[in-house]
């Protein structure tokens, strides 16, 4: 677990240095860029750790023990990985509207994250390929990409909604809209 929360700690280490107010692009920052959308799955991905659950209360022979580490220790490694997984997103859009994207472009930057990332996760849980594997095993990766079978298909589509649902949600809790350059 504190693996997996701290693989999805790197996109928002990175977030915050490439997505500084004022940031001008250069070809290491296009590496950067590179590496926070490979990286970036790992957040979201740690929502799917899930599936250890019911494994871990069985495992216990303590409803106490259930209840007051097994149940927050994974209430805290979903809502930090999610979280973030947000703020990475809300720190690229603050960027790309200092950059003077439009409300139509930076949603259609949204709908392309969290495609990607429905993706990379799949990839992942599914396939258990990680970040790295895009420079180690490219090939791998294409081929089970070529023709994608319906429940795989299916699969992406359900976490495409769960990213956009649960990011879109959890600004509406917190407040935070979605804006052009022209609405600050």
């Amino acid at each position: 677990m504190a693996w997996n929360l701290g693989l999805a700690a790197l996109p928002l280490a990175l977030a915050r240095s490439l997505f500084a107010p004022g940031r001008r692009p250069s070809a290491r920052w296009w590496v950067g860029v590179v590496a926070f959308v490979a990286l970036l799955p790992n957040a979201p991905y740690v929502l799917t750790d899930i599936i250890h659950f019911d494994d871990a209360v069985r495992a216990s022979d303590s409803d106490l023990w259930v209840a007051f580490a097994i149940v927050p220790a994974y209430a805290a490694l979903l809502a930090g990985g999610f979280a973030c997984y947000v703020a990475s997103v809300v720190r690229l859009e603050r960027w790309l509207r200092g950059q003077g994207w439009t409300l139509p472009q930076l949603l259609g930057a949204d709908i392309s994250v969290h495609a990607l990332c429905a993706v990379g996760v799949f990839l992942g849980r599914v396939f258990r390929f990680n970040s790295w594997d895009l420079l180690a095993r490219p090939h791998d990766i294409a081929s089970v990409l070529r023709v994608p079978e319906p429940r795989s298909v299916a699969i992406v589509a359900l976490l495409f909604a769960v990213l956009g649902l649960g990011t879109a949600g959890l600004r509406i809790g917190l407040g935070i809209r979605v804006r052009a350059s022209s609405d600050s």
